[in-house]
C-alpha cells in the first residue's frame, strides 16, 4: 500500500471546527497569509481553497454574507468577475495550467460546502490531471504544499498588479 502525504489535511480533521463563517470571520483578521487571502478588493476577496480540488484552488469571496446572487450592484457583480479574471490570470503566471474550471455552487444539494455565502471557484486544470485516485480511493493527490503554493501566487500577483 503507499502513502499519499496531505499534512494540510490532519489539521482539519483533528482541529476544532470553527463556529460562524469562515468567509466573514477570515477577512476581519490581521492574518492574510494564515488565513491564505491573497487579495482584498472594494467588495470581494480572493482567497485560496484549504482544501482544494486541485493545486491552486482559488476563490472569489464577497465581503457581504449572502447565499443568492440576486440584490447585489453592477458594482458588486463586476468586481466579483475583475477579481475572477485576476485569479486566472495569477494561476496562469504562477502555475500555467492548460484550462480553469470556473463555478458558484448555489446550496448545499448543488454542492456548496458554505452554502450560506456564495462563493465563486477558480480551479486550475492541467492535461492529465485526473487520475484513478478519486474514483477508487476517494482521495485527491496536491502536488505541492499549500503553503507553497500561497507563496508562489503571492509573488504572481505583486507583478500583475505593478504592471497594471
Amino acid at each position: 500500500m503507499q502513502t499519499i502525504w496531505a499534512p494540510w489535511r490532519v489539521e482539519y480533521i483533528l482541529g476544532e471546527k470553527a463556529k460562524g463563517c469562515i468567509f466573514c470571520d477570515k477577512p476581519k483578521e490581521n492574518r492574510d497569509r494564515d488565513n491564505l487571502i491573497l487579495y482584498r478588493g472594494r467588495s470581494h476577496f480572493i482567497i485560496m481553497n484549504a482544501y482544494p480540488y486541485n493545486n491552486g484552488h482559488l476563490m472569489v469571496v464577497p465581503y457581504k454574507h449572502t447565499s443568492a446572487l440576486s440584490g447585489w450592484s453592477g458594482e458588486d457583480r463586476q468586481e466579483m468577475m475583475e477579481l475572477a479574471d485576476l485569479g486566472v490570470e495569477v494561476l496562469r503566471c504562477a502555475m500555467r495550467p492548460d484550462g480553469f474550471n470556473l463555478g458558484i455552487n448555489l446550496g448545499q444539494v448543488a454542492g456548496a460546502g458554505i452554502a450560506e455565502h456564495v462563493h465563486l471557484h477558480i480551479v486550475p486544470r492541467w492535461s492529465g490531471d485526473t487520475n484513478f485516485m478519486p474514483v477508487l480511493a476517494d482521495t485527491r493527490v496536491i502536488p505541492e504544499h499549500i503553503s507553497a503554493t500561497y507563496d508562489k501566487l503571492l509573488v504572481a500577483l505583486e507583478q500583475i498588479i505593478r504592471v497594471h
